[in-house]
């Protein structure tokens, strides 16, 4: 997944879920596991991701 959209002057929830997905800042990408855990933080901040599946 990749960051598309700023994180600046966001809700701070969501700013922890983009933390807790490893993302650090804008057009970062990572490869995360398919967990609950990591489904639920990206379905909260989808808004600002591009997800593909790999």
């Amino acid at each position: 997944m990749t960051v598309v959209r700023s994180f600046a002057n966001r809700v701070a929830s969501h700013k922890a879920c983009i933390a807790g997905l490893g993302l650090r800042r804008m057009h970062h990408s990572v490869v995360v596991a398919d967990t609950p855990e990591n489904r639920g933080m990206i379905n909260k901040v989808s808004y600002m991701l591009s997800v593909e599946e790999v």
